[in-house]
């Protein structure tokens, strides 16, 4: 399974930068209805986008009041952020049909009071989505329109951000030089504003992408350079992170000693921070280095464990989503109702429904042609089955007769061979016996 590059969905998404202020004062400020409702809003968007990562469903009940608020006090501003940071709630959740629902809500208020910054965060955040759906012409359709509001706009952070995901999408396009390009420019806008998140990050990806190359050494020099920021930033997902890369390379490198080591590495922290997804990677680079190394007892194990948690996070629930969003995504839908749909896409998913719509066919045929086989083979077998059982019934019915006249033949036999020994008898008392005989006729004899 391919390691995925690090978006930075963070850093575009910082854009609106909540208030320093803690949770608690925010909701009494919004609470408080004597205060101008500006001052309303801006608190609970600050609540509400602090939630939207870790506690989406509360982000999408808060903003959905702030929603409220900003459209009684006609306040399009306000509104479009609430739709935006409802639409991240949900990108959080896995819902990307609703999350870019609201986010095209979001863009047409944005475009309606000429917000450059709401537009571009818009625009990205619908590339993300697509990236997501693995629609990189389209991901990369949206992250060019968001780096040219970013360029007008002058944000040097979201200009390198923007290149930074243009990088990601070139890189699962297998477009390795095109990505290296953009990671750099990116990585060195980080550097001019020494954004230490960014360069970490870069150092990351122009890791993956160096492995893709097979310039293991320059991989190896990146994936360092990351996970020494990362642990001057004290930043343990991010070591994490940088472990599990580093394992992965060291198995192309065959060294496997390390290989294990920086991979029961990651598993420590993964475990403190539960991050699962993290922590299969790692179990799978132990898989492949015990097997490399003929350990199959152990290689087997962790192949189970990486197995067990892909299944925790895609189980049946989240393939069922996947497969409804597939089928469901009224991405193209909306994009009509805002003009931006193109007839190409429309005949292209017409195109993919019909031939869906054919494999069902020949799939009910398939089924319906083996029932049929087996119903008339069952019929087949029915019919032999009633023969044989008529056959046997006039085997025994002939057996019966045969028996009787047998026994009948046998009772006369027996009063044949009585007969014959009763006259037998008979003769034998009348017939005078050869010993009386030859005795007369010596008498006879002597007298003569």
């Amino acid at each position: 399974m391919k390691k995925l590059p690090i978006l930075f969905v963070i850093i575009i998404s910082a854009t609106g930068q909540i208030i320093a202020q803690n949770k608690d004062s925010l909701w009494a400020v919004y609470s408080n209805k004597t205060q101008a409702d500006t001052n309303r809003l801006k608190a609970i968007q600050a609540i509400a986008w602090s939630c939207r990562s870790n506690k989406p469903d509360t982000a999408i009940i808060l903003a959905e009041q702030e929603l409220t608020l900003a459209q009684s006090s006609k306040q399009k501003l306000y509104e479009a952020k609430a739709l935006n940071t409802i639409g991240l709630a949900f990108m959080n959740k896995s819902s990307y049909p609703k999350a870019i629902d609201y986010f095209l809500k979001a863009l047409k208020i944005n475009e309606e009071i000429k917000d450059r910054q709401g537009i571009g965060l818009c625009y990205i955040n619908i590339g993300i989505i697509y990236y997501y759906q693995s629609n990189f012409q389209k991901a990369l359709e949206y992250y060019f329109k968001a780096l040219k509001t970013r360029e007008e706009i002058g944000n040097k952070r979201d200009i390198a951000a923007c290149y930074g995901n243009i990088g990601i999408v070139y890189q699962q396009q297998a477009n390795f030089q095109k990505s290296l390009e953009y990671f750099l420019k990116a990585l060195k806008i980080f550097e001019e504003t020494d954004n230490k998140q960014g360069i970490a990050t870069c150092y990351a990806n122009i890791g993956i992408v160096y492995v893709g190359q097979k310039n293991y050494p320059k991989a190896l020099e990146y994936d360092l350079k990351s996970l020494k920021m990362r642990k001057a930033m004290s930043d343990k997902k991010g070591i994490a992170i940088c472990y599990t890369n580093l394992a992965t390379l060291y198995n192309k490198l065959t060294n496997y000693k390390l290989a294990i080591l920086y991979s029961d590495s990651s598993l420590v922290l993964c475990k403190q921070l539960g991050d699962i997804n993290e922590a299969r990677y790692a179990y799978q680079d132990l898989a492949t280095a015990y097997s490399k190394t003929n350990r199959y007892k152990e290689a087997y194990e962790n192949h189970v464990k990486f197995k067990q948690l892909t299944d925790s996070i895609f189980n049946a629930d989240n393939s069922k989503q996947l497969s409804d969003m597939k089928t469901k995504f009224e991405v193209d839908k909306k994009e009509a109702e805002l003009k931006i749909k193109s007839d190409a896409e429309q005949e292209k998913l017409k195109a993919v429904a019909s031939e869906e719509r054919k494999r069902q066919q020949v799939t009910i045929s398939a089924v319906a042609g083996v029932l049929l086989i087996v119903v008339i083979f069952s019929l087949f077998l029915l019919n032999r089955f009633r023969i044989t059982a008529r056959q046997k019934i006039i085997i025994e019915k002939q057996k019966q007769r045969v028996d009787h006249a047998y026994e009948e033949l046998h009772e006369k036999n027996k009063e044949v061979m009585d007969s014959i020994h009763y006259a037998k008898r008979i003769q034998t008392a009348l017939i005078t016996s050869d010993k009386y005989i030859d005795n007369a006729l010596t008498r006879l004899m002597n007298n003569n």
